[in-house]
């Protein structure tokens, strides 16, 4: 599993950052990457992409997707990507997609292993009620 932790050129869009953040991890994992990525957009086409905490221990930052507060953060790691939702634990997962984080008072995450496939559809479900979580806060419901 090779990647590399140049940092992008300056100036770049942060869709343009999280680009090189897939194309960085040349094997299976920036192909995870990037289909979840796609899920995740196409769940909510008015999300917006950033790239949260560059540090010197990861230049390239983390892709990080928002509507009204964050949606969920994405990252490659050694032997899974990994989606973070950091309103998970007040979140309906009916098809049992959170397989991590599952003992915190407020994160969920999902783990997605090379061999794995994933549900598109409970994917997209989980988007949009993070989406709906996020523009409920404060709010009497």
């Amino acid at each position: 599993m090779k990647s590399r932790t140049s940092p992008p050129p300056k100036g770049k869009s942060p869709s343009q950052e999280i680009d090189a953040i897939i194309k960085s991890h040349d094997d299976w994992r920036g192909e995870k990457l990037s289909l979840l990525r796609a899920l995740i957009k196409k769940a909510d086409p008015g999300l917006v992409e950033e790239v949260k905490w560059k540090k010197p221990s990861n230049p390239m930052g983390v892709p990080v997707w928002s509507h009204d507060g964050i949606i969920c953060i994405g990252e490659a790691l050694k032997n899974a990507v990994r989606l973070t939702f950091p309103k998970g634990a007040q979140m309906k997962d009916p098809k049992k997609l959170f397989n991590t984080r599952l003992d915190s008072n407020t994160v969920r995450a999902i783990n997605i292993h090379e061999n794995d496939s994933i549900n598109d559809v409970a994917l997209k479900n989980l988007i949009r009620e993070a989406v709906t979580l996020n523009q409920t806060k404060g709010k009497t419901v």
